[in-house]
């Protein structure tokens, strides 16, 4: 159910106001219903700019950190980008609308399988939602573009770095404990890897292994 255009002024205005400047991802964003993607009682709060609760302890991000996350990883409309952590599928939604293809990997079955039933729904068929270990990435289908984790590593994952292609972006909270995370913006040249540190974050915790 798409929001009210009141409604969705008002949460474009928001992001707009967060630091979120690129027009094609303010676009992606108003385009995307974000009430299919919040659950229970929750769907009433899906427009506020706040982290809400979803299945398996996991968390559905804020809408301003989504789209900050999209704005530093600018996907282009050729590009292949790789998503760990689904949760229930609203950022790989978003990048639907700015990329060819996305993979995206959740370790919670329950969620994927609600996901996908969700992408579906909205008749997103550029995105393949796939339940596996995250942390191992896609081995058979890198390189990617772009790669975006929605779960803090403790450093940067060398085997996904090792799927990102030269001039390749990954976008990713690191930190080592729930309270101190830092997202980063990594660009990996034909000669080592250049970081940028965007700002403070919660994430949760990027876990190996299937739950």
């Amino acid at each position: 159910m798409s929001p009210s255009p009141e409604k969705l002024m008002q949460y474009l205005l928001m992001l707009r106001n967060s630091g979120v400047t690129d027009k094609r991802v303010l676009h992606a964003m108003g385009l995307i219903p974000r009430d299919p993607f919040a659950t229970g009682a929750f769907q009433d709060r899906a427009y506020e700019d706040t982290a809400l609760p979803i299945s398996s302890g996991q968390t559905l991000s804020q809408p301003s950190i989504v789209a900050k996350m999209t704005q530093a990883l600018n996907p282009g409309p050729r590009d292949k980008v790789l998503e760990i952590g689904t949760g229930t599928g609203f950022q790989a939604a978003v990048l639907s609308q700015l990329a060819r293809r996305v993979y995206t990997v959740e370790r919670f079955s329950k969620l994927a399988q609600s996901a996908n039933k969700t992408l579906n729904n909205l008749g997103l068929v550029n995105v393949t939602v796939i339940t596996a270990d995250g942390s191992m990435g896609l081995p058979n289908q890198a390189p990617f573009d772009r790669i975006i984790l929605t779960a803090a590593a403790e450093d940067p994952p060398a085997n996904l770095l090792a799927q990102l292609k030269t001039n390749g972006i990954m976008v990713l909270p690191v930190g080592q404990s729930s309270t101190v995370q830092t997202l980063i913006k990594i660009t990996k040249k034909e000669i080592g890897l250049d970081y940028e540190e965007l700002q403070e974050v919660r994430f949760v915790p990027l876990l190996s292994g299937l739950a």
